[in-house]
């Protein structure tokens, strides 16, 4: 009669099972935080239909043929400033690329006059915008306060930012309701347009890249936003939510999707 040897643990196994098994639940946590991300958002920017002065007030017949204008949001609750709205809207034509911001502003505050100051540090606005999506690396920003005064540069991997030596034939404009830096009173709001020529995309060596002016049917990414309030009552809002803990506009991953139609 043969005794039959005794059997090993399955050791090897057993790991290998438990391995497997917390893949597919590393699998199944990372499914459930994306499907709890909310959406990137979308916009589609339709061709301008007649002439556009860039005067500051989006007032034009021409813009009232715009896609349903953007409303930003205010993803961070531990700031403390007013949550006042801000609305967008693109259009585009053969030579610009167009967008126009409306804000509500109970206290109209800019302080820096020269181009490529910080504006950002007064009531501005901002527009980030890449038009090659396949890549997040490299996106203009272009910065502007109640002013009208430019900061734009090219940011790469979201933190180097490179000036574009000034590119010509980038047109701004504000217009204002109520005082300007006259703390105190109470102002209605400001608005601001933007036009952007297509070569501003060559103007920095990136033309095999980037290519200029889309064809209908193209899709780029971008961000706006705005810094409103003075001091410590400052507030962000925005178009697409970055899902960052603090306040940082600067996550192409999460730019809203642009599609050019005519």
């Amino acid at each position: 009669h043969l005794v039959p040897a005794p059997r090993r643990p399955a050791v090897p196994a057993l790991r290998q099972a438990l391995r497997i098994l917390t893949a597919m639940a590393t699998v199944g946590v990372l499914a459930a935080q994306l499907a709890a991300q909310p959406p990137i958002p979308k916009y589609e920017v339709r061709r301008a239909p007649s002439p556009i002065v860039i005067d500051g007030r989006p007032d034009e017949k021409a813009w009232a043929a715009a896609s349903p204008e953007i409303t930003l949001i205010f993803p961070w609750d531990y700031q403390t400033g007013e949550k006042q709205a801000t609305r967008a809207r693109l259009l585009w034509d053969d030579e610009y690329l167009y967008v126009a911001f409306e804000c509500a502003d109970a206290d109209i505050t800019a302080h820096f006059t020269e181009r490529d100051d910080p504006t950002y540090r007064d009531d501005a606005v901002e527009f980030f915008v890449n038009p090659k999506p396949s890549q997040t690396g490299v996106y203009f920003g272009f910065e502007m306060n109640a002013r009208a005064v430019l900061y734009d540069y090219l940011a790469v991997d979201a933190q180097y930012l490179f000036w574009q030596s000034n590119p010509p034939g980038i047109r701004i404009a504000t217009a204002i309701d109520g005082t300007l830096n006259a703390r105190g009173d109470q102002d209605r709001g400001w608005s601001l347009e933007l036009a952007v020529p297509w070569r501003t995309f060559e103007a920095v060596g990136l033309k095999e890249r980037f290519g200029g002016r889309p064809n209908a049917g193209d899709v780029w990414t971008a961000n706006l936003n705005r810094w409103d309030g003075v001091g410590q009552n400052r507030r962000l809002s925005i178009w697409s939510d970055p899902l960052r803990p603090k306040a940082d506009p600067h996550a192409p991953e999460r730019f809203g999707q642009l599609v050019f139609v005519k």
